[in-house]
């Protein structure tokens, strides 16, 4: 298995991890009797306590390495959906999906740090885009496979072909030939301290926590498409997963058009642009969201849009670490997944126009990066 593809696949786990059984929630919460803020606890909880790994596994690769974090993380994951499988109440699902969650940080953490360890400069940035390519083909058939099992098994087993996913990962982190990097030394104090030492980093904090604020609008999409698609506007789980797809194809469209860009353009300009691009899906989705064709069309441009400006702005916020990259990685990826659970919560209320409220937060997620970035061509130029 390649560099390439074995990065690809750590940096998937959160998408395979959810879309596959999105079109189950609604199952779920009518076989279980719940209503939608309950089922969503197994999404919600999953990005919290995922986040909150994601700065374990970090700085822990830095001292002991990538491969043996990689192996732990991924036999935890593939008990957690093993679990998942025999649940047959909301709490054991919700419980087996924490330490699902426990065991996909791992993977999720370290594909950011291995793109640091094993590619440079240009090439970093080129392999970060095609990366993002590549990833949302995840949210397009993840959910095309979650809605087939459904036709024909429970949901239950949506967690098999998880765990089956998983087993792959463990396959090419056996084969993998881990890269030489300079490993922390001392007690667990001094690992902790490296989260310390990255933070006091102004350029890194200011870009990684305003940066991370762009995903909202699409988490506001994750948590409540299902509810919106299927249980407002009346579409099946077939459709819903060829809608969730046609989505997911805005990210890679994105994505591929940002790895164009990035030759031409700067990364602080092809940034920029996509954050406006944000603003003004945004917008339409908030008036325009409230049939089938308007919600799934600006949603799509809004994606794209954020397929666009993720590459460069993982790109960017990297550029400012030269060591304790692990940790440094844990932070940027917990950063986007704490904001991100916190928008599904968000969206989990009972609103009466959720395209609305996702309309919202898409213009915050745009906002928010874009003064951000004002501030940091000020600065720069100041120091010039």
């Amino acid at each position: 298995m390649s560099n390439f593809l074995f990065i690809t696949l750590l940096a998937a786990f959160p998408a395979l991890s959810t879309d596959m059984y999105l079109p189950a929630l609604p199952i779920i919460q009518q076989q279980m009797g719940i209503p939608l803020v309950t089922v969503n606890l197994s999404l919600v909880l999953f990005f919290v306590f995922f986040s909150f790994f994601l700065l374990v596994y970090g700085p822990l690769s830095d001292r002991i390495g990538r491969r043996p974090v990689l192996l732990g993380g991924i036999a935890i994951y593939i008990a957690g959906s093993v679990l998942c499988a025999l649940s047959h109440s909301i709490w054991l699902l919700v419980a087996a999906r924490i330490v699902q969650a426990a065991g996909a940080a791992s993977a999720s953490a370290l594909s950011m740090a291995l793109a640091k360890d094993l590619y440079t400069g240009a090439e970093r940035q080129k392999i970060l885009a095609y990366i993002g390519v590549i990833i949302p083909l995840c949210p397009m058939v993840a959910p095309l496979i979650g809605s087939v099992i459904l036709e024909y098994a429970s949901w239950n087993w949506i967690f098999v072909c998880q765990a089956i996913m998983a087993s792959v990962a463990m396959y090419g982190t056996i084969r993998f030939d881990e890269p030489e990097f300079e490993k922390i030394q001392g007690s667990i104090w001094n690992v902790v301290s490296r989260y310390v030492n990255v933070l006091s980093n102004v350029p890194f904090s200011l870009s990684c926590f305003t940066f991370s604020f762009m995903g909202i609008g699409f988490f506001g999409f994750l948590a409540g498409s299902a509810d919106i698609y299927i249980l407002s506007f009346g579409v099946t789980e077939q459709q819903y997963a060829m809608l969730f797809g046609f989505n997911a194809l805005g990210f890679m469209t994105g994505s591929f058009l940002c790895s164009r860009l990035c030759v031409d353009m700067t990364a602080s300009d092809i940034l920029r642009t996509s954050l406006i691009g944000i603003v003004l899906a945004s917008i339409a989705l908030y008036f325009l969201g409230g049939t089938v064709a308007g919600f799934a069309i600006t949603m799509f441009c809004m994606t794209f849009s954020i397929g666009v400006s993720r590459p460069v702005s993982n790109h960017m916020i990297l550029e400012t670490v030269d060591t304790d990259v692990g940790t440094a990685s844990s932070i940027l990826t917990f950063t986007y997944f704490i904001l991100g659970a916190l928008a599904m919560q968000f969206i989990s209320f009972d609103w009466a126009d959720k395209p609305r409220v996702i309309g919202e937060m898409g213009m915050i997620a745009g906002v928010i990066p874009f003064i951000a970035l004002y501030f940091m061509r000020k600065r720069h130029q100041q120091k010039v």
